[in-house]
């Protein structure tokens, strides 16, 4: 994992040095003049296509298009309504419904993809634009899927483009003092970690709704389908809600863990967990039964998982991941009236000297107790980003601009697609604890035994496999509709 981060004053000086030697004689031309899919003159803005623009993707296309480098000049959403703000904003973009079309016909015409669709998306969006030689900045999780993780991250490489995931405090001030007060030993060696949200603040643990209704006339669902298997349209899905079913989303780990789970990633240098267990909220549907929901995530769930001991710690690690309202028992460092975390999310360290803890982001980076913020003072090594979570954005158009390999970003694919990858091991645990076995009663109805398998799953992280539950391992690849496809 790369330590340190260039600044974009660093980026910028790194690229006089190596253009003042070709200062005589040669001018830089404008990309579109130089041509060739994927080329970047220096001197050239980012042209960007922005796939998903909509909520967070109308966040991020804007975001960028703050950096004063970025030219948007693409625009891809199969929902009219949900583009409408972006079409507003950007009225000199071409417009596409179908991102295949767009990269079809004019990938000669830009040079990055910004990519904020639903979960499900993430990895066919963005193999596809990679493919074709285009630099790539994705909302997280990065992936909906663990095989699709590890296929885009070895893409990256090999294709040499920039890459961002959407977990903007990994450029935050806040991560890098804790892994200063880490390194130096403030804290001791850690042992144990502790993750936890408020969410899911959509529906969980329900039903796949039975009523059809119909389409709104400004959406084509079978893009927004896309991969996942062909359901009629139902009401309460789009825009939002989708993060709570299987087919489309990840949950709250998918929605939060790449802002809680990555600053002890980042501290700890964390990779690949080894094993991982759980437990999981139930619903009740009348006093005495509990519902069956195969299709939606459960309403809470702590996840615990085994992480080997790496050049930063002693021993193996144990992360413990909290949500739907769970949390841990507060440290006694902290006082009765203080906020742990930020209140409904945060992140604990502990060391065999001490603790700190962090809020969503990473941000408001605290000793404990928390009298010892101000009290130790430790050198500063990590370069900071310029702007923090805000300069996320600017980072990458700046590295993009760069080129491949001149200037480092805080969460490239070497990066996010093994944070992405922890996410999605914990859902596995939360999918296997769920599956149940058909039984046969005395009168032929089929009921399902429910086992509440809180086992300790075994992961091999080579071959991607749970060693142990041969069932939980159809989740690490999931077969797309026909018609689309990763490889």
């Amino acid at each position: 994992m790369k330590k340190n981060l260039n600044s974009t004053k660093n980026s910028r000086r790194n690229f006089v040095k190596k253009t003042s030697l070709l200062a005589t004689g040669i001018s830089i031309v404008p990309r579109h003049v130089l041509g060739g899919s994927g080329f970047t003159a220096p001197s050239d803005k980012l042209v960007i296509a922005g796939i998903g623009i909509g909520g967070k993707g109308e966040e991020d296309i804007a975001n960028l298009a703050k950096s004063g480098k970025a030219n948007i000049a693409y625009l891809c959403d199969v929902d009219d309504r949900k583009a409408a703000n972006s079409v507003k904003r950007f009225p000199n973009a071409k417009f596409y419904k179908d991102w295949r079309e767009l990269l079809d016909k004019e990938a000669d015409s830009f040079d990055a993809v910004s990519i904020s669709t639903p979960d499900h998306t993430h990895a066919v969006a963005t193999m596809a634009a990679m493919k074709r030689g285009k630099h790539v900045f994705v909302q997280k999780p990065l992936t909906h899927d663990i095989y699709e993780a590890r296929k885009l991250t070895e893409a990256a490489k090999k294709y040499k483009v920039v890459t961002q995931m959407g977990n903007q405090g990994s450029s935050g001030d806040g991560v890098r003092k804790m892994r200063e007060w880490y390194n130096a030993g403030v804290i001791g060696k850690a042992h144990t970690v502790y993750c936890w949200t408020n969410r899911p603040v959509w529906p969980q643990g329900i039903s796949w709704p039975t009523k059809k209704a119909e389409v709104p006339k400004e959406l084509d669902w079978d893009l927004w389908l896309g991969t996942a298997p062909f359901k009629n349209y139902v009401d309460g899905l789009v825009p939002f809600n989708w993060r709570g079913w299987w087919d489309y989303g990840t949950g709250a780990l998918g929605d939060m863990g790449c802002h809680l789970i990555e600053p002890p990633f980042s501290v700890l240098d964390l990779k690949y967990p080894k094993d991982v267990q759980c437990s999981v909220g139930s619903v009740y549907v009348d006093s005495f039964k509990r519902g069956y929901f195969p299709e939606s995530m459960p309403p809470s769930s702590h996840v615990t998982m085994t992480f080997p001991k790496t050049s930063q710690t002693d021993d193996d690690i144990k992360l413990h991941w909290m949500d739907g309202g769970i949390q841990p028992t507060r440290p006694e460092e902290l006082g009765p009236n203080e906020v742990f975390g930020d209140g409904g999310n945060g992140a604990l360290i502990i060391g065999t000297k001490g603790k700190m803890m962090c809020g969503t982001y990473g941000k408001n980076p605290q000793l404990l107790p928390t009298s010892r913020t101000n009290e130790i003072n430790v050198a500063q090594k990590f370069e900071r980003v310029p702007d923090g979570e805000e300069g996320h954005y600017a980072q990458w158009v700046d590295a993009a601009i760069a080129g491949y390999g001149n200037m480092e970003v805080s969460s490239p694919f070497e990066i996010a697609g093994p944070l992405t990858e922890t996410l999605l091991i914990a859902n596995l645990a939360i999918r296997g604890y769920d599956i149940r076995d058909e039984k046969e009663n005395k009168d032929g109805k089929i009921y399902y035994e429910y086992p509440g398998r809180n086992i300790e799953m075994v992961w091999d992280a080579e071959n991607m496999r749970v060693t142990n539950l041969e069932e939980a391992n159809s989740y690490v690849k999931r077969e797309y509709r026909k018609g689309w496809t990763l490889d």
